[in-house]
């Protein structure tokens, strides 16, 4: 018998920025030199559709960019590509492998991800295959992207009816935050990430959660401020559990990052996309708070601090599809149970509060308390 262990180390920096692309900004430029020396570094950028409608002319200015920047060759103009969770498949993710391998890069080479965390999602996982893994910088657009999914090591698509069922663990070679991205976004997108905070804050940091509840107004309200010192507690909080809860890749069975995620993943492919992941985890964190307050977890004063603050912020912490029924006349939410067990390893490890700014992890859930959620926030 021959025993291997292997250790492999990874690290990577996540940049905060305004305006990436101008040509007096040298944070990508910097990331991309930081390697080999003087040679010639080759990238090849993928942008969401959304981003060139919002932004005309940025796929000039990325031209114009690395034109100024020395040893980097920009293969070809920048590849718009449609995004959200409707782009999470395989149809696509052929179509980037065949560009990628086309475009004859090297392991060496950059794949450069402008969008938000569905389009990170997608291309990242095809990048992470190609040549098993060509180095990816991601420019996250989105607030949730740059507080959330954009700052983590994971990507995948959507088959089978659930969310992220194929993927793969692939750390960045970077990040970059550019805050100028989120002036543009429509109100729901602007709101949305802000779900992932009360996530992380919950089960994290009690200190946060608080100053998040007392700045609910000034998200709605679109305060520049208030929304980049979110951003960057946040995504500073998930790098921090990523880097320091000793399982990355998720080899155990649980994944604290993801409370109130069983309910919301489920919620976002019953709805087909049309409930954003921020909205859902809205609706997710809520169900698992009750549960928390009902098994003596939680203060009732914290969850209705929680749900009054997540309503002020715009969140509506409802669905009709939270009372959708199965052939078997059993409510289809509960399935999310199973498939969140599936999806951990077999065993289901649900992370709850317990009080704030601490987790606790629970091994069953009592059908008949999430029923009893679903019947208050129906009655809200």
């Amino acid at each position: 018998m021959i025993k291997a262990r292997i250790s492999v180390g990874y690290g990577y920096e996540i940049h905060f920025t305004r305006s990436v692309f101008s040509i007096r900004n040298s944070v990508l430029k910097k990331i991309i030199s930081s390697r080999e020396g003087k040679r010639r570094h080759e990238i090849l950028v993928f942008m969401e559709k959304k981003i060139a409608t919002l932004h005309p002319g940025i796929s000039d200015e990325i031209i114009r960019y690395f034109k100024s920047a020395e040893n980097i060759s920009l293969v070809s103009a920048p590849l718009v590509m449609p995004g959200g969770e409707g782009g999470k498949n395989f149809k696509l993710i052929e179509n980037l492998c065949r560009i990628m391998a086309g475009s004859h890069l090297c392991r060496q080479s950059f794949i450069c991800i402008v969008g938000g965390g569905a389009f990170l999602d997608t291309v990242g996982f095809a990048a992470s295959i190609v040549h098993r893994g060509i180095r990816q910088i991601r420019i996250s657009t989105t607030v949730l992207a740059q507080n959330d999914s954009g700052v983590g090591v994971k990507n995948g698509i959507n088959m089978f009816g659930m969310k992220n069922s194929i993927g793969t663990f692939t750390p960045p070679f970077a990040v970059i935050n550019d805050f100028s991205f989120l002036d543009t976004l429509g109100q729901r997108d602007w709101i949305s990430g802000v779900a992932e905070a009360f996530k992380v804050a919950m089960i994290k940091d009690a200190g946060f959660f608080r100053w998040l509840c007392r700045n609910a107004g000034k998200f709605k309200s679109r305060d520049k401020a208030a929304m980049e010192k979110m951003v960057r507690r946040c995504a500073e909080l998930h790098v921090g559990h990523i880097a320091k809860s000793g399982d990355p890749f998720e080899f155990g069975s649980a994944r604290p990052l993801d409370f109130g995620h069983w309910s919301a993943h489920k919620l976002e492919m019953m709805s087909a996309g049309k409930i954003r992941h921020g909205e859902a985890v809205a609706i997710g964190l809520a169900l698992d708070s009750f549960y928390a307050v009902e098994k003596g977890l939680l203060r009732q004063k914290d969850f209705d601090l929680l749900t009054v603050s997540l309503e002020r912020i715009g969140f509506r912490l409802w669905s009709d599809l939270l009372l959708k029924k199965d052939r078997r006349g059993r409510l289809e939410i509960f399935s999310g149970i199973r498939e969140f067990r599936e999806h951990l390893g077999g065993e289901l490890h649900v992370t709850l509060p317990n009080g704030l700014g601490r987790k606790i992890e629970v091994n069953e859930l009592d059908e008949e308390i999430i029923l009893n959620a679903i019947r208050h926030l129906g009655d809200k």
